[in-house]
């Protein structure tokens, strides 16, 4: 694949295996807001576009893909990944960082540092992805694998616009945690919460990377 500082963040996201662990770095999103190049993406940050891409092919010689490439992979076969290894673990992830967040926040209240808010963003969020993954378990993806995916445009807007929330609301729990960053002196409690919470992230992100910029445009195309 010819790439350059011009290459969209997604279609560099899906081909080089890389990119997606580079662009975690940096704070580049390449799921919702996928569609902007390199450059453009990197001007907002103040980063070297340039730097940003040799970077990426660096780690894209030679190494296994961090994700499985589902370019040509059939459509059944990538929503039975979605599935089991993004869908599953996240209605059991959830509930348990809601209950490590309320802990934190019932232990720790009196200091200036700890999260407060952050059990409820995460009950709020919990809410709306199970919402949402009901939706694409029930209706969008049975549609999928049927093969009328060509006909599915209007639950795939309603599910790429839900993926911006996820995205905005990613943006919240890395506000509400100092950039995910535990205080000095933090318990152990804490210190797990905010790893797990850079991994469901991680996981995330995957996740609306593989829908939107693979699953969705793939299905839409019949």
């Amino acid at each position: 694949m010819d790439v350059s500082t011009n290459t969209t963040l997604a279609a560099l996201a899906v081909r080089l295996p890389g990119a997606s662990r580079v662009f975690r770095r940096y704070g580049l999103d390449y799921c919702c807001a996928g569609h902007r190049a390199l450059a453009d993406a990197c001007a907002a940050k103040n980063l070297d576009a340039a730097a940003v891409l040799a970077e990426v092919e660096r780690e894209s010689t030679g190494a296994s893909a961090e994700l499985p490439s589902f370019a040509d992979r059939p459509l059944t076969e990538v929503i039975a990944h979605v599935l089991e290894h993004y869908h599953e673990p996240l209605k059991v992830e959830l509930p348990e960082l809601i209950a490590m967040a309320q802990r934190v926040e019932t232990r720790h209240g009196d200091k200036p540092s700890c999260p407060r808010g952050l059990a409820q963003h995460l009950e709020g969020m919990h809410a709306e992805l199970s919402q949402h993954l009901a939706k694409e378990e029930r209706i969008l993806f049975p549609m999928i694998q049927m093969g009328g995916g060509a006909g599915a445009g209007g639950p795939i807007t309603v599910m790429t616009r839900e993926h911006d929330d996820h995205g905005a609301a990613l943006r919240r729990t890395r506000e509400l945690t100092t950039d995910l960053v535990p205080p000095a002196g933090a318990c152990a409690t804490w210190r797990a919460l905010y790893l797990r919470l850079e991994q469901l992230e991680k996981e995330l992100m995957d996740h609306i990377h593989l829908e939107n910029n693979i699953l969705f445009p793939r299905a839409l195309r019949g």
